[in-house]
C-alpha cells in the first residue's frame, strides 16, 4: 500500500521555490484576438412587477433620464390590486401598461439591448416594446415580481430578476444607468458540426450539451430531415459545461482552447519537477474562487484557473495525473449553477469510476467544497505520481483515450465492464450478425471512427475506444440490429477493432461486377416479392448492379414500349 508522502519544512519551502520557477517559465495560454459579440444598449428599460414596487423602482431611475443616460421607462403592472394612485402623474418618458397576470402571461425572449416582450392571454399576442414605444425590442428588463419571468440559472445578459428593497435590488438599480452604449463579451465556443454526434440522417443522437447548459443558450436547429446544434453567442455565459460534457470536441471552449489548456498542464507539471518539486498537486478553480482566497496555497499546489469551472472537465483532469500530478483536486466555487453542479459531480463518479475500473485509486481526484479551509486545499496527496506519458495529440476523444490506455498500462484493469452513471459516453454495441445486412447505414451516421465498413471486402467493424453512445447507429439500422451496451471495458479489448460480422460480396448476375452483400439481396428481394414491377423476370434485376439494372430495364423498353407505363 501506498504511504503517505512525507515533506519536511525544508522541502515545503523548496516547493515554493520550485513553484516560482516554473510559475515564470511557463505562460497561461491566452488568444491575442478573442472572437468576440458586441451588446448594443439605448437605455429603453421594462419594470415588471406590481404598482407600489414599480413605482418605486421608477422613482428611482428616474433623475437618469434623459440625453446620454436611460431613454425611457416602461411599467408592466400587475392590474390585480394595483392602486391607482401610486401610478399617478409619472415623470416624463415613462410609460405604463396594465395586465392581469393571472389571466394574461409575459414571454421574455432576447438579451441585452435585444429583448422582445410578449403579453399574452385570450387568444391574442401583443408586443409591448412596439405598443409602447413603437420599436422593436426593449434593452433592459427589471423584473420585480415574485414570480420571474425567467428562471434559468443564468439569465441572459441584461435580464434582472430581483426581489425589492434586497441588496441585489439597489445593486442592480445602481448598474442599470449604466448599461448604456456598446460592450463587446468574448465569443467563448466554437463548434466543428462536422465531429457533432447530435443528428444524422434525420435520427437524433446526443444532446448532452442540451441537458447541461445553464443559461439555455443551446438549441436544436432542424431543416426538413437536417439537424444540427446552434448557440446563441449572446445568451452565452461561458460556463463551459457543454465543452465538458461533450464527447466528440465538436463544441471546444477558445478560452483556452482545449488543446493549449492541456498542454499549459503539461508543461506546468515538466517545469515543477524539472525544478526538484515535490508531490505535485493540479487544483482547478475559477478566477473568482481563487480571487475570493485569503491565503497563498502550498508550494505543491499547482493551480489552472479557468474563467469558469466547467471549462475543463474529466479528460483534462485524468490528463493531469498521465503528466506528474500526485492527485487533482477541483474547487467548487460558493456560487454555482445547480446543472453545472451535477455536471461537475457526474463527471466526478464518471472518472472515479474509470480509475477504479483502471485499479486505480479513486482518491487521486477530489473535489474540494466551497468555503473549504486552507488546510483541506494544502493536504499532501497520499500517493506518489504516476510515469509521465506522452502527450496526445488530436480530437478529445483521441486524447482522452490515450490517458485511459496510459492508466491502464500503470495499473491494474479488471478486464470487465463496469457501470458508470447514466448516460456516460463510454460502451459498446450488441450487433445481432443474423439480421444485419451489412447496408452500411449505421457507418453513414456514426461521428467517430468507432464503426468502420471492410475496405476490400462487406465488413463491419467496430472499436468500443471510439464509441460514444450517441444512439444514432441503433436509431439508423433498418434491420434492428444494433443495441447499446453502455458501460466501461477496462481491457484492451476496447482499443481493438472487433469484426462484428462480414461475409462474400454478391456479384451481379449480368457483368460479375460485386456490388452488394448477399445477405442484402436476399432482404431486398423477400421485403420486394409481392411488388408488381418485379414480378416474373423482373425480379432478376434485383440481382445487377446498377448499371446493368439501367441497361436491363432500356432493353425492355426496347423490346416492349407499353412498358413505359409501368416505369
Amino acid at each position: 500500500m501506498m504511504q503517505r508522502i512525507a515533506l519536511t519544512q525544508l522541502d515545503a519551502q523548496h516547493n515554493r521555490q520550485a513553484k516560482s520557477a516554473a510559475l515564470t517559465r511557463v505562460s497561461w495560454p491566452t488568444n491575442l484576438t478573442p472572437a468576440s459579440v458586441s451588446y448594443q444598449s439605448h437605455g429603453h428599460v421594462l419594470i415588471i412587477g406590481e404598482a407600489a414596487s414599480c413605482r418605486a423602482a421608477c422613482d428611482a431611475l428616474a433623475p437618469h433620464l434623459g440625453a446620454e443616460a436611460l431613454s425611457s421607462i416602461t411599467l408592466m403592472v400587475d392590474a390585480a390590486g394595483s392602486a391607482a394612485a401610486t401610478l399617478d402623474e409619472l415623470p416624463p418618458n415613462v410609460i405604463c401598461q396594465r395586465a392581469d397576470f393571472t389571466r394574461q402571461t409575459l414571454s421574455i425572449s432576447g438579451y441585452l439591448g435585444n429583448f422582445s416582450v410578449l403579453l399574452e392571454g385570450a387568444g391574442e399576442s401583443i408586443d409591448l416594446a412596439k405598443a409602447s414605444l413603437t420599436r422593436p425590442h426593449f434593452d433592459l428588463v427589471l423584473d420585480l415580481g415574485a414570480t420571474p419571468c425567467l428562471t434559468l440559472e443564468l439569465p441572459p445578459p441584461g435580464y434582472h430578476a430581483v426581489t425589492p428593497g434586497s441588496d441585489a435590488y439597489h445593486d442592480t438599480l445602481a448598474s442599470l444607468p449604466e448599461m448604456i452604449g456598446e460592450f463587446d463579451k468574448p465569443k467563448y465556443f466554437q463548434i466543428d458540426h462536422d465531429l457533432c454526434a447530435h443528428a444524422g440522417r434525420g435520427q437524433q443522437g446526443c444532446t448532452r450539451c442540451l441537458e447541461v447548459c445553464p443559461a439555455d443558450a443551446i438549441a436544436s436547429q432542424q431543416k426538413r430531415i437536417e439537424a444540427w446544434i446552434e448557440i446563441d453567442p449572446f445568451r452565452c455565459h461561458g460556463a463551459g459545461s457543454c465543452t465538458a460534457a461533450c464527447p466528440t470536441g465538436a463544441i471546444q471552449y477558445r478560452l483556452p482552447k482545449p488543446e493549449a489548456l492541456q498542454d499549459y498542464i503539461a508543461r506546468l507539471l515538466a517545469a515543477y519537477h524539472e525544478a526538484d518539486g515535490q508531490a505535485a498537486v493540479i487544483r482547478f478553480a475559477d478566477h473568482a474562487s481563487l480571487a475570493a482566497e485569503t491565503s497563498e496555497p502550498a508550494g505543491h499546489i499547482l493551480d489552472v484557473p479557468l474563467e469558469e469551472l466547467g471549462a475543463a472537465g474529466l479528460d483534462d483532469w485524468l490528463l493531469a495525473l498521465t503528466q506528474g500530478a500526485s492527485e487533482v483536486r477541483i474547487q467548487r466555487p460558493v456560487e454555482l449553477p445547480p446543472r453545472m453542479a451535477a455536471q461537475v459531480e457526474t463527471q466526478l463518479a464518471e472518472a472515479h469510476a474509470l480509475l477504479e475500473a483502471l485499479g486505480h485509486d479513486r482518491r487521486r481526484l477530489v473535489l474540494l467544497e466551497a468555503g473549504s479551509d486552507g488546510a483541506q486545499r494544502d493536504a499532501l496527496p497520499t500517493l506518489q505520481a504516476l510515469p509521465v506519458g506522452p502527450l496526445a495529440t488530436g480530437t478529445k476523444r483521441h486524447r482522452l483515450n490515450a490517458s485511459l490506455d496510459w492508466l491502464g498500462q500503470h495499473g491494474s484493469p479488471s478486464g470487465e465492464r463496469h457501470d458508470l452513471p447514466q448516460g456516460a459516453p463510454f460502451g459498446g454495441l450488441a450487433i445481432d450478425s443474423d439480421a444485419c445486412t451489412l447496408c452500411m447505414s449505421c457507418v453513414a451516421v456514426c461521428p467517430t471512427p468507432a464503426l468502420k465498413g471492410g475496405e476490400a471486402s462487406p465488413q463491419l467493424s467496430l472499436r468500443e475506444a471510439d464509441c460514444i453512445q450517441c444512439g444514432l447507429c441503433d436509431s439508423a439500422c433498418p434491420e434492428n440490429a444494433i443495441s447499446l451496451v453502455p458501460g466501461f471495458l477496462a481491457s484492451d479489448a476496447r482499443s481493438e477493432r472487433q469484426i462484428a460480422k462480414q461475409e462474400p460480396a454478391f456479384e451481379c448476375i449480368s457483368c460479375g461486377k460485386p456490388f452488394a452483400t448477399v445477405s442484402t439481396i436476399a432482404s431486398i428481394k423477400a421485403k420486394l416479392a409481392d411488388h408488381p414491377y418485379f414480378a416474373g423476370d423482373a425480379m432478376a434485376r434485383l440481382e445487377m448492379c446498377e448499371d446493368c439494372r439501367v441497361k436491363d430495364v432500356w432493353h425492355e423498353l426496347a423490346r416492349n414500349p407499353h412498358a413505359q407505363l409501368k416505369v
